[in-house]
């Protein structure tokens, strides 16, 4: 049996469905039992609870051969690596009550990092913690910037006619569509051809910068003159807390950005045919596209 954790996200639901075609078992968790209704009606089982719950998480994995694990968000948190780290507790400990042999995580690059990353140090501890258990077999996915989170500058675009954000716009960096994280998790869970301790990035199509971005989004919805500003972290945070984020939240994205800015981030992670992935954000840009009108 796989258990499929974040089911209703950007990651776990393809990956459930897809194993279901399949005619694998799946059980998913999740904290509301709307969001994965139509998972159970295509045959998924499911387990409604908080995953910082012990017991319940202990109980969700009883049975499990295979894991997809990840941490799902919750930007109004307090204090966000407290948020991951009892996340992270939990799901090491029920893997090590259950025996579970085989676990995918959903990390991200800069999780190589040993100093704080902001929002990313969390999944290095979750990393950490499922190391520790010398008997599972575990295969880290470290993705690179979601191209999904360029939806979010939507509304700039609209109020203010720029694409921006902290990011420098000259910074050479990647983008990953989620669906092409998910076919990956999926291809592997499937052959479980993984041994001990391993690691993936997963770095998208090409390497590309925030300033090529806006020039390509901006041809898509007919806005060739389209730029990316590169907007001042108080703005980007102020801007965060009215979208429901807390204060440490917005206060450890700020700090990634800076450790993302000093070229850290990416530094020395060579593009292969294995972490290289087909969605070009061309492609994306027609969902964009399709989003903004």
């Amino acid at each position: 049996m796989y258990v499929i954790m974040g089911a209703s996200g950007n990651t776990g639901r393809p990956i459930t469905e897809s194993l279901l075609e399949k005619g694998k078992k799946v059980r998913v968790i999740s904290r509301n039992k709307e969001n994965v209704a139509d998972l159970i009606q295509k045959g998924a089982e499911a387990q409604i609870g908080d995953a910082a719950d012990k017991k319940f998480l202990e109980n969700a994995f009883l049975g499990a051969e295979s894991v997809y694990a990840m941490i799902p968000p919750n930007y109004a948190a307090p204090d966000f690596f407290a948020y991951q780290k009892e996340q992270a507790d939990s799901i090491a400990n029920a893997i090590k009550v259950n025996s579970i042999k085989n676990v995918v995580t959903l990390s991200s690059v800069g999780a190589q990092l040993d100093q704080d990353t902001g929002v990313v140090f969390g999944l290095r501890y979750l990393e950490q913690k499922l190391d520790e258990i010398s008997s599972l077999n575990k295969l880290h996915l470290r993705p690179t910037y979601f191209m999904e989170n360029t939806l979010g500058m939507i509304p700039v675009i609209k109020n203010m006619g720029v694409m921006g954000s902290p990011v420098k716009g000259d910074l050479e960096l990647n983008m990953i569509a989620t669906k092409d994280i998910a076919e990956y998790a999926v291809k592997r869970l499937l052959a479980l051809d993984f041994n001990g301790h391993n690691t993936q990035y997963l770095l998208g199509k090409e390497n590309l910068t925030y300033n090529k971005v806006a020039e390509i989004y901006g041809n898509a919805i007919g806005k060739k003159e389209l730029k990316y500003v590169e907007f001042p972290e108080a703005d980007f945070k102020k801007a965060m807390l009215q979208m429901g984020a807390s204060e440490n939240m917005a206060d450890r994205m700020n700090l990634f950005i800076g450790v993302l800015n000093s070229g850290k981030v990416l530094s020395g992670i060579q593009r292969d045919q294995e972490n290289t992935t087909p969605t070009s954000v061309e492609e994306f840009s027609k969902l964009f596209a399709e989003i903004y009108n």
